[in-house]
């Protein structure tokens, strides 16, 4: 019992000392979001004000781009565990700064745009789950929460500061941001090919006994608990600026996504190790209340509401997808990046499922005329789906293991304990 109640350590002796590739590893989780988000954000304003496609065109384009950046991340995974995560970040980066240059002639011959803007979501794909992979390279499992948080709350103070950087610059001086944008990669890959590599750490006999498969060895409970959890939370990222512009404005829903961003900032890191030590059953239960009780208050649309119900929604995220990746971590055999890669798959596959079908149902509420209907009905499936889990997570644990091999095994205290053999 003593063991379940012993507290971890401290995030500051968690984090510290910080050798140096990890500092600068955590201020290139700062950078790239920074120079991605100086541009990203606006590229549907700037495909159909500056290229002239029309918004039909501009929303396939960004969805099948939202589909490469997040599932693709399974192949960022396998890359990684066959040719090292170094050289799959530097990889990565190169493609991904491609794609910004791509941005920049594009200004000149406009149909480049599309392949640009997938050029750099192949590069995110690509890159993340060997970033979060070597950020926790032979960290033990007390302070892995501690290094993940960290690398979350800097890349969302990157996706904060980007937007409020170049949004004066988007459309009247476009050439000259996409030009710094790609100065800016540039400058960051090639500190990434001075990173030591891990690639001598990890045996090649371990390797070749490992399963090969991009699905292989796949921790089930987490990985279709993250996809729902990205599919109710989708919700929210896809329809929350439409809902707001309409009701407050355009300004207003900076300010909302502004409080998310420096919630996770704040919080994350210093609540990483209560979320390690939760169960994982109380961690689903208490993520996906707090989504269900902000996208219920957000249906009665006033500013205060707008703003508690997105303070709600981000700290049932905070929860959900730091344990879901720590449980991924611990129930898989597969390495690290690998287990990333297929979280990113699950996230992926939920933002599709969320943009198709709450697209339908904001619709349908938009034409009757009560777009707050959509959001409890958003509220109501997160109280109605996440017992699925639960029946799941029965079946899972229940699962005979084979004589002689339990790597992987689940047992009845399965949320508490790592399980052996990683």
């Amino acid at each position: 019992m003593g063991e379940r109640t012993t507290r971890g350590p401290g995030l500051r002796t968690s984090l510290f000392p910080l050798t140096g590739p990890l500092r600068f590893l955590l201020l290139s989780s700062f950078l790239i979001p920074l120079g991605s988000f100086m541009v990203l954000p606006f590229m549907s304003v700037f495909l159909h004000e500056r290229l002239g496609m029309g918004l039909g065109a501009v929303g396939v384009v960004l969805a099948v781009a939202s589909l490469v950046q997040f599932s693709g991340g399974i192949v960022g995974g396998a890359l990684a565990d066959r040719i090292g995560l170094r050289r799959t970040m530097l990889w990565a980066l190169v493609v991904r700064t491609a794609g910004f240059a791509g941005l920049l002639l594009a200004l000149r011959w406009p149909p480049l745009a599309i392949w640009a803007l997938v050029l750099t979501c192949c590069g995110a794909a690509l890159y993340l789950p060997a970033n979060k992979a070597y950020l926790v390279h032979g960290v033990d499992d007390e302070r892995r929460p501690a290094f993940l948080s960290a690398g979350n709350a800097a890349l969302n103070a990157g996706m904060a500061v980007g937007p409020l950087i170049a949004g004066p610059f988007v459309l009247s001086s476009p050439g000259w941001l996409f030009a710094a944008v790609t100065a800016l990669f540039l400058a960051v890959t090639a500190g990434h090919a001075r990173l030591p590599g891990t690639e001598g750490e990890h045996p090649a006999e371990s390797r070749e006994t490992a399963p090969s498969g991009l699905l292989a060895g796949v921790a089930l409970l987490p990985f279709a608990a993250n996809a729902l959890a990205f599919y109710l939370y989708f919700h929210f990222q896809h329809f929350l600026a439409v809902y707001t512009v309409e009701r407050a404005s355009s300004a207003f829903y900076s300010v909302v996504l502004l409080l998310c961003f420096t919630l996770v900032i704040v919080v994350q890191p210093l609540a990483s190790g209560l979320i390690r030590r939760m169960p994982y059953a109380l961690a689903l239960a208490v993520g996906f209340t707090g989504l269900a009780a902000g996208l219920a208050v957000l249906a009665s649309g006033t500013r205060a509401a707008l703003l508690s119900g997105g303070a709600l929604i981000t700290l049932g995220d905070i929860v959900l997808f730091l344990k879901n990746d720590l449980e991924a971590l611990r129930r898989s055999p597969r390495s690290d990046a690998v287990v990333f890669g297929q979280q990113r798959l699950a996230a992926g596959l939920g933002a599709c499922a969320s943009g198709v079908l709450g697209g339908q149902l904001y619709g349908l509420g938009e034409r009757a005329g009560h777009t707050g209907w959509f959001w409890l009905l958003a509220a109501a499936q997160c109280l109605l789906l996440p017992p699925l889990l639960f029946v799941l997570r029965r079946r899972t644990t229940r699962r005979p293991v084979p004589d002689g091999n339990h790597e992987g095994a689940l047992t009845r205290d399965d949320t508490d304990r790592r399980v052996p053999g990683r």
